[in-house]
């Protein structure tokens, strides 16, 4: 088996689709030794926030010295990504040759009468072996969907298990209300363990308390009072920590843009004072470096400044807020230039009224998905609702073209689908020649 081969086994599995339970995960990390037993974890679950958290507590814990593993989905532009030491994605040949492996595995398990392993599934095992040889010190782990019957709840143990804000979205799978929701991600709670919960409504946190209460497990809500925000411009904002008993950080610097960034901080400052408490080498020096070198791709990036380009994958109604809030808080009043491309599942038509107050126009794309809304039906939807210039596109490239052709003071933003912001990013880094990055 060669990458390639290794890259198209585990795609091919894609088509088995999204399968809950523990079962099959299970059954497969066990076949491969239980490798995720060997190493600290903490695990972080969440409908948004979830990512930038474990990217502050990932680059933390490397600035801290620990070999620190990190497991995130989906991937941007290379599929590596998911898989990451100290900030160094998994190498082709230890990717080649662990999915060979786990297919021989997979092999095993049909013969049990085990059948369509999903994709996520093999991509844990894929990781959870290479964290293993590695001999890491401790992984950030980020659950794929839920959190109950996620692949990565197969972990036993967890140092915290951190829940971010919780919002309707995959309602297919983990139900139509608040409450059901926080209820599956409230799964990956372990048994007398610790548990930091993101500010949001009491709600959907007395959930999270109930299942915590049950494994008798510590719960810790952070609170956005502890932090005071000093500064905030488009290179980042500035925050003084008031909660000083652990950390004393009168002033830290941030990359991320957002106000929704602050609640994430405060909840990855919270996870980080627990794992001081419980012994880990973890210092106000370690927390400067550590966020100082944290990044986000894809995630209101700023990826040009002339004109401005900005790429964020927010793919569901409270991301797209999020979104919105930044727009207006960063650049006031100016309208922006929107290309915009959705997931049929994601209900594009829900986001609609955050968005088209902030656009001068609206160009529409396909993102590379069965589930995605064509172009063209996207384009119709916004037109069925709303009077402003919108325009269906065949594809990323002609989006290139477009920009190319703007005013240096023009504000673009590429919004919506992953698929569609990985793709659009490695062709804007490709042409970087063309554009003043």
């Amino acid at each position: 088996m060669n990458y390639e081969q290794a890259i198209e086994f585990i795609r091919a599995v894609s088509n088995n689709g999204t399968k809950q339970g523990l079962e099959r995960n299970g059954r497969l990390t066990e076949l491969m030794g239980n490798p995720q037993e060997n190493y600290k974890i903490v695990h972080v679950t969440g409908t948004n926030g979830k990512g930038s958290t474990c990217n502050m507590l990932n680059n933390v814990l490397i600035s801290s010295g620990y070999k620190t593993g990190l497991f995130i989905s989906p991937h941007l532009e290379e599929f590596n990504e998911r898989i990451q030491i100290n900030n160094t994605p998994i190498d082709k040949d230890s990717l080649t040759r662990i999915a060979s492996e786990v297919k021989e595995k997979v092999g095993i398990m049909y013969d049990e009468g085990y059948k369509e392993l999903t994709e996520f599934e093999i991509i844990t095992a894929i990781g959870f072996k290479y964290f293993e040889e590695q001999k890491i010190d401790i992984l950030v782990l980020e659950v794929g969907m839920g959190g109950r019957h996620d692949a990565s709840n197969v972990i036993k143990n967890s140092l915290v298990s951190v829940i971010t804000s919780i919002s309707l979205d995959h309602t297919e799978f983990l139900g139509d209300t608040i409450e059901k929701i926080a209820y599956e991600k409230a799964g990956i709670i372990k048994e007398k363990s610790n548990v930091v919960i993101y500010p949001q409504d009491e709600t959907i946190n007395n959930v999270i308390k109930e299942e915590a209460q049950l494994k008798n497990s510590s719960v810790f809500e952070a609170d956005i009072k502890n932090i005071r925000l000093i500064n905030s411009d488009l290179n980042g904002q500035t925050i003084e920590y008031l909660k000083n008993d652990i950390f004393n950080l009168p002033e830290l610097k941030i990359n991320f843009l957002g106000p929704h960034q602050l609640y994430n901080t405060v909840t990855a400052l919270l996870t980080l004072e627990i794992l001081k408490n419980i012994g880990l080498n973890i210092t106000e020096k370690s927390i400067i470096n550590g966020f100082k070198n944290c990044s986000y791709i894809g995630r209101f990036e700023i990826i040009c400044r002339n004109p401005f380009i900005i790429l964020d994958g927010a793919h569901n109604q409270n991301g797209i807020e999020y979104f919105s809030k930044s727009i207006q808080e960063n650049f006031k009043d100016k309208k922006i230039i929107l290309f915009y491309g959705m997931l049929k599942d994601k209900n594009p038509e829900s986001v609609l009224d955050f968005l088209i107050p902030i656009c001068e126009k609206i160009y529409t794309l396909t993102p590379n998905s069965h589930r995605a809304m064509s172009a063209i039906e996207l384009a119709e939807l916004i037109n069925n609702r709303f009077d402003i210039p919108v325009k269906p596109l065949n594809n990323c490239q002609e989006a290139f073209e477009i920009v190319q052709s703007l005013q240096q003071n023009d504000i673009v933003a590429f919004v919506g689908s992953l698929y569609l912001i990985g793709e659009i990013r490695s062709l804007l880094k490709q042409n970087k020649n063309v554009l003043a990055f």
